[in-house]
């Protein structure tokens, strides 16, 4: 799976959790960009991701995302194992 296979498909969770159809998420979104992601929303988003992918993120990797392509290379990375 590649990288705009999966942000497509965190798109989709985002516009779930986040009851949102208007989100559009691209590699360079940060939380900032997104009016719904609040902490609360985070962890559930976090949840959302790791159960569609079959992943677990760590605590470090969490802290070191900066934006959505943050997110999408760890899980290229964790689905490609």
């Amino acid at each position: 799976m590649d990288t705009e296979q999966i942000l497509t498909q965190i798109n989709d969770i985002f516009k779930d959790v986040l009851e949102s159809d208007d989100i559009i998420l691209t590699t360079a979104t940060t939380a900032v960009d997104v009016e719904e992601w609040d902490s609360l929303n985070h962890i559930q988003l976090i949840v959302a991701i790791e159960k569609k992918f079959g992943i677990r993120f760590t605590t470090a990797e969490i802290y070191t995302w900066k934006n959505i392509g943050d997110m999408c290379a760890v899980i290229v990375q964790k689905t490609q194992k």
